[in-house]
Order: structure tokens, then sequence, then C-alpha cells
């Protein structure tokens, strides 16, 4: 048999070695270079930036209720229409409100003619007790003349009884009227007409009337989108049930859940990078951090997680730190609720606070104020009906 030169095979194995040797440490030296940069990114920047794609666009949604009972008559508006504050979304039959408001203003006008008449009639009894005044005046002046009379004997004893008679009788007559007097600026309570409580009384039955009526009327109370329509023509509705809903979209936020271990240097007003899977990479939203949750989720769950348990495995929590758009953002590139965003913080300035005090706190920005212009309507009529059944201005109401 041939038999092999050994000296040959160790001289080619030898480069093999070498070229093995060398692979590994490139190897080496890559993975050395590489966890190096990595250390240094980390250092010096990597620890100023937390991130999430556990992130969720949130925003108001502003349910839309009847505050009167009644029957549909109109829908005005359907899902995905854009609605401005204050724009009819539904109608009410308004027949039964227009009935019971005009039964209201009868019955103020009545009260204010009622009234008129106390005050004429407190008129009246000063009047009269100036009259007794006078009759008492000229009662009081005969019995002295009737006495000096008497004292001489010029007169009888029945004249000077009579004059008497008829003194204590003025007398009497005034004390009478000045009490009925008083009753009468009792029951008017010397106020102004339109002060009076039962103008005041049947005024408010008016308002409360005329409320019912515009109430038909069920406005949207903020502008945005209508969604979750429920309410159909014809359909018997109650205060309290949800029509359909209003989503503002102009005023949204993103509640992004960090895990607890990324929150140490997460701070109230840093700035934060968005991205949506909506648009992709290139649309990037620069919010800022309005506030951390007082809790987790689980948390504020229906049902907490309860670990008194004997098989317990520990889970890292997430809490949702809420994130703040600009609206100019918004406006040029608008989200939907419950889309996913990818959330970075840039914690570089870690100065604020990490919970909401009352110094930092937002002023709230949800607020409605379609409803209060209603009762200016309501004012309105009330003077219309109050002026038109006065009459002349009162007087003074004068008199002892």
């Amino acid at each position: 048999m041939p038999t092999h030169d050994s000296s040959a095979t160790d001289d080619s194995s030898a480069p093999r070695k070498r070229r093995r040797t060398r692979v590994l440490l490139l190897a080496v030296l890559v993975f050395a270079v590489l966890g190096g940069a990595w250390y240094a990114y980390d250092l010096l920047i990597g620890q100023y930036y937390v991130g999430t794609d556990d992130a969720y666009v949130h925003g108001d949604r502003v349910p839309v209720s009847p505050q009167v009972s009644g029957t549909v008559v109109a829908v005005r508006a359907h899902d995905t229409d854009y609605v401005r504050k204050g724009q009819i979304l539904a109608e009410l039959d308004p027949a039964d409100a227009r009935l019971v408001l005009a039964k209201a203003e009868s019955a103020l006008a009545l009260q204010v003619r009622g009234v008129r008449q106390d005050y004429a009639r407190v008129d009246a009894l000063a009047a009269t007790v100036q009259m007794d005044l006078a009759q008492l005046a000229q009662a009081k002046d005969d019995l002295a003349r009737q006495q000096r009379l008497r004292q001489r004997g010029m007169n009888s004893q029945e004249q000077f009884q009579h004059a008497q008679t008829a003194e204590q009788v003025a007398r009497a007559k005034l004390a009478l009227d000045r009490a009925q007097l008083a009753g009468a600026r009792a029951a008017v309570g010397g106020a102004k007409l339109e002060d009076n409580p039962a103008v005041r009384q049947a005024a408010a039955t008016v308002r409360s009337a005329y409320l019912v009526l515009q109430r038909t009327r069920i406005l949207a109370p903020v502008s945005g989108y209508a969604a979750n329509r429920g309410v159909q023509l014809g359909q018997q509705v109650t205060p309290g049930s949800v029509l359909m809903d209003v989503v503002p979209l102009a005023d949204v936020w993103v509640n992004a859940n960090f895990k607890e271990s990324q929150l140490s240097d997460v701070r109230i007003g840093q700035p934060v990078s968005l991205q949506a899977d909506f648009y992709g990479d290139s649309v990037t939203y620069h919010g800022k951090v309005l506030g951390l949750s007082p809790g987790t989720g689980s948390a504020f769950a229906l049902l907490p997680a309860q670990n008194a348990t004997g098989n317990w495995i520990k889970v890292v929590q997430r809490l949702p730190v809420r994130v703040g758009i600009p609206a100019k953002e918004l406006k040029k590139h608008p989200l939907r609720l419950g889309l996913s965003m990818n959330v970075t913080i840039d914690t570089h300035d870690r100065s604020g606070a990490s919970l909401t005090t009352q110094k930092n706190a937002p002023k709230p920005s949800t607020v409605s104020s379609v409803y209060a212009g209603q009762l200016i309507g309501a004012r309105k009529l009330v003077q219309h009906i109050i002026a038109a059944n006065r009459g002349e201005a009162v007087s003074s109401h004068g008199g002892s």
C-alpha cells in the first residue's frame, strides 16, 4: 500500500488554521466594535430616549342626549357628518310643549293684571286714608267747638254727644283704612311689578315652558364628527338616552403605555415624537408629555389582578402616559380615535414634575356654551308679556 507523507499534510493544514484564527479574531473585533458603539450610543444618546408602540389615539366622545321626552320627527345628522357647535342634530315633536308654553304665557299675563289691581287698590286705600285724615281733623274741630259751646250752655247735651260720636267714628274709620292699606302694601311687597313674587313665579313657569320647547331641538354641544348614531325617525326618546356621539377630532391626545421600568426619567412637558401607522413614517408629530396616570392599567381594570396566591409570576406593569399633539399638526394630518401610534419621549430635560400639581395643571378645554343662550329668548318673552299687560306706569303708592 502507498504511504502518505505526514509532513505534507501538516503543511497544508497550517494555512487553514491561520485563516480560521484570523476570521475568529476579525469576528471578535467586529463584535467588540459593535458592542462599544452600542454602549457609546446608549451612554451618550440612547439613555435619554424611551419608546413604545403600545400607544393609541384617545379623545372625547361627547354623547348627544335629549333633555326632554318626545317623539323624533327629524334626524339631521348621520355618521361621518361634520357638525358645528349649536347645529340641530334631531328634532322632537313640539306640539305639547307649545301648548304648555301658551298656557304659561296666559297665566303670566293674568298674574300681571292681578298685581296691577293690587297696586291700584294700594293707591285707592292711600287716597281713602288721606280723606279719613281730613274727616278726622274736621270731627276734632267740631268736637272742640261743641265742647266750648257746651261750657257756655249754648248747645244741648245731645249735640255734644253727636260730635263726640262723629270724632270716634272718624278715628275708627282711619284706623280701619290704615290697616287695610298696610295689608294691601304687604300683598304687593312694595316692589316693582316685575319683582312681585307672584309675577316672578309665573315668569319662572314661562321660562321653564320656553326651555322645554327649545329643547325639542337637540343641538350639537361641540363641533366634531357624528358617530355611533342610534336614533331613528319616529322613535320615542327620554332624557339620558344616547342618540349619537360627537367626536371633536381637533382635540385628541395619545395614551402611550410604557413599562414601569422606562418611566423613572419621564417628566411632564418633555418633547415627544409620534408616528401613526395610519400615515407611516412620512408624518411625524411633535407633542409633549401632559401627565402620567396615577395607576397602572391593571389597577383600574374591572377585575383588578389579585396576586396573593401561591403561584405567582411577576409581570412588568404598564403605566399610561398622556401625550398632547399641537392643533396645527392635527389639522394638517387628522387622527382618528383608536389609531396605533409609535411614541418616543426625549428625557434630556428632567427638571419637570412627574405628577400633575395644582400649579402645572392644564385648564379644562372641553366646554359647551350652546345651552346658555336658550334663556336669553325666555327672558325677552317674559319682558314682552309684562310690558304688554302692565298698562301705564305704576304710581309710587304714597299715603300715610
